[in-house]
């Protein structure tokens, strides 16, 4: 038999499985992307040793999955009898895990490699079976570290709706006016909730949304994910973090802009071009073969120099994060850009997003999202970067 499009024989032979087994739902990432096919109930995926998959769902989704799933072997609850098991067993669950066992059966499958998520009681039911089950890390975090073709044209279109949500945001901060330090917009408080909406409502005009968008004012902004509920102020930085995903393609984009609408001080100033520059600097730096380290290192160099505080010199305040992360199915995926020992490879969707956060002064962040290429990397983020609006 040919190995499948998505193989992870090497696993299945470093860990002497016969198969590997996973269940999810229409949040599961890794589900998604070894069957592309979505459900809100949970259904089941195997691959065996010798490369056989099988997508296991209910009798009512088989239609939709034989037209959209890559998985050309299908069964289903019915074929294993669940109806019947459930009014033997009254209990759903039960049922569901006595149909497993039978399908790894059938499959001649006696180890079974399962991801750290798998779920505790299946395994149990599994292992009281006979079965030897034996967690490992998911075979295909990694795979999905190095997006496809069409994968990174998905990751573009979310990136896209993000920057036209962004550009309403920041048009609706730009022509605030102020009074008494407070931001108003026609005659009444621009709020942070208001901004969100703007965002939300561009994003669905895209068919995208984001869950926990960042809209962050003043003192708010010196915590990274701090978030400010009522009237925006002038005169104070704004960040503004948008990680959209597209409800049809299912990947996410990721991106920050911090904006001020009036007056910087000359110390947000300095702030907002010593975060720029080391951004700069890590963009520069990426390319296939190079170290997340030797990319976060020279992030937090340039910001030593300039005399601000990070975290790898124990600080609390100053750049307090890591430099970057992975985006794809998930909004935070392989590689981290920190202090780790991952080494970009081509085909990485990474972010470069130095910050800096100071109580009493406020915070600075700016986030590109780019491709690692063989010789350096494209930018996906094409919004500018103006500071005071």
């Amino acid at each position: 038999m040919a190995e499948p499009e998505f193989s992870i024989k090497e696993t299945l032979e470093k860990e002497g499985a016969d198969a590997y087994l996973m269940t999810g739902d229409i949040h599961s990432a890794d589900i998604y992307y070894a069957t592309r096919f979505l459900a809100s109930d949970a259904f089941g995926y195997l691959q065996t040793g010798e490369g056989k998959e099988i997508l296991f769902i209910s009798e009512m989704e088989r239609g939709r999955a034989e037209l959209e799933s890559r998985i050309p072997e299908i069964r289903t609850l019915q074929d294993f009898g669940y109806m019947e098991k459930i009014k033997e067993k009254k209990d759903g669950a039960l049922a569901y895990a006595a149909c497993l066992s039978e399908l790894l059966s059938e499959a001649g499958a006696k180890k079974i490699a399962v991801p750290y998520d798998f779920p505790v009681f299946y395994s149990n039911f599994l292992a009281e079976a006979g079965f030897s089950i034996v967690p490992v890390k998911s075979p295909f975090r990694k795979m999905r570290s190095q997006k496809r073709a069409e994968e990174v044209e998905a990751v573009k279109y979310a990136q896209r709706a993000g920057e036209k949500a962004m550009e309403a945001a920041i048009e609706l901060i730009r022509g605030a006016q102020e009074k008494d330090g407070i931001l108003y917009h026609e005659g009444k408080e621009l709020t942070g909730e208001k901004v969100l909406s703007a965002i939300d409502h561009a994003l669905l005009d895209f068919g995208c949304e984001a869950e926990e968008t960042i809209v962050s004012c003043g003192e708010d902004t010196s915590n990274p994910h701090g978030t400010t509920a009522g009237p925006l102020r002038a005169n104070a930085p704004i960040i503004l973090d948008i990680f959209p995903r597209s409800k049809k393609k299912r990947y996410f984009a990721d991106m920050t802009r911090t904006v001020l609408r009036g007056e910087a001080s000359e110390e947000l100033k300095a702030i907002y071009e010593a975060v720029l520059a080391a951004q700069e600097k890590g963009l520069g730096m990426v390319k296939a073969g190079v170290t997340a380290a030797d990319v976060h290192k020279a992030v937090c160099d340039v910001l030593e120099e300039r005399g601000y505080d990070t975290y790898r010199s124990g600080a609390k305040v100053g750049f307090t994060h890591s430099t970057g992360h992975g985006v794809g199915l998930d909004i935070h995926e392989l590689p981290g850009v920190g202090e780790n020992s991952a080494v970009l490879e081509e085909g990485n969707v990474i972010t470069v997003e130095p910050g800096l956060y100071y109580p009493g002064i406020g915070g600075v962040r700016l986030e590109d999202m780019v491709l690692v290429t063989k010789n350096g990397c494209e930018n996906l983020t094409k919004l500018e970067k103006n500071f005071v609006l």
